[in-house]
């Protein structure tokens, strides 16, 4: 008992003068970068440990890609002139990437904000735009890993082919569309009161533009009204704008100017939405105040 008494002690002396010669536990970084990066470590180990996240952001669009080319086979696809794999990949890479920072996030948040976890983050010193930012760069890290992934499949399985000189349009446009889905992410959990609304809601939301959008199969022959509904929202312009670039008759280094220019027009959309309704209580304690 003596010795025990007397490793404690020397443990604490030993603490304690560490700390006192500035050796003491590491602190959270004080840059604005670092602190992001800090933030995003731990929304990052948050998705690594939710299976379900894992499964319908990393998992599923391979699952996807196998199952349609095992269905539908790996022909020349009409009026485009590639390879049906090679259309699938940017499409459920598209998918994969709204997954990430759109799907997941709207159900995390909300599930964090109807369980109070929002409001107990809101109340650390960590600054609002921090813990904003952190969740924003894990579902860009995400959603690139996805694509890299759904990649290396096509390549190495149905020999689909990325042009070396559009490699920074898929960059540019994977990026901005992920910031894009982001803050929509955002936009519409101020709209959701119920964390058992929120996995129905976007699915419903989804679903439909995917099949409508070009990415699950192209939408040439669909009626002329329903390709107009879709150009309107964002979720075709990132899945043409993927297509462009995976494309092997695209001349160029392959950006689609104007799909990214409507991903970025549909995220400063989000932005206003979110700084206008967002919160960080659960809806019920939001109504009553």
């Amino acid at each position: 008992m003596l010795i025990r008494l007397l490793i404690r002690w020397l443990r604490r002396r030993r603490a304690q003068k560490s700390a006192a010669a500035g050796g003491g536990p590491s602190q959270p970084p004080s840059s604005s970068v670092g602190l992001v990066l800090h933030q995003a470590k731990y929304d990052f180990l948050g998705f690594i440990r939710n299976r379900q996240a894992r499964f319908f952001t990393l998992i599923l669009p391979l699952i996807f890609l196998v199952i349609f080319v095992s269905i539908f086979g790996n022909h020349t696809v009409k009026n485009t002139g590639v390879k049906a794999s090679t259309y699938y990949v940017p499409g459920l890479s598209a998918m994969g990437l709204i997954a990430a920072s759109f799907v997941n996030l709207v159900i995390s948040i909300t599930a964090q904000r109807e369980s109070g976890v929002l409001k107990r983050r809101r109340a650390t010193p960590v600054p609002a735009w921090v813990l904003i930012a952190g969740r924003s760069l894990t579902a860009i890290v995400v959603s690139l890993a996805t694509m890299t992934a759904l990649l290396l499949v096509g390549r190495f399985a149905y020999g689909v082919t990325l042009p070396t000189r559009t490699i920074p349009a898929v960059a540019l446009t994977a990026v901005v569309g992920a910031m894009a889905f982001c803050v929509l992410g955002y936009a519409l959990s101020t709209v959701i009161n119920s964390e058992d609304a929120a996995q129905p809601m976007t699915q419903a939301i989804m679903l439909p533009l995917y099949f409508i959008s070009g990415v699950f199969v192209p939408n040439v022959n669909l009626p002329s009204w329903l390709r107009h509904i879709a150009e309107i929202f964002p979720v075709q312009h990132l899945a043409d704008g993927l297509h462009k670039a995976f494309d092997p008759a695209t001349h160029g280094i392959g950006f689609a100017w104007t799909d990214i220019g409507m991903l970025a027009l549909w995220g400063a959309i989000g932005i206003a939405v979110a700084l206008w309704r967002f919160t960080w209580l659960p809806a019920s304690a939001a109504g009553a105040a």
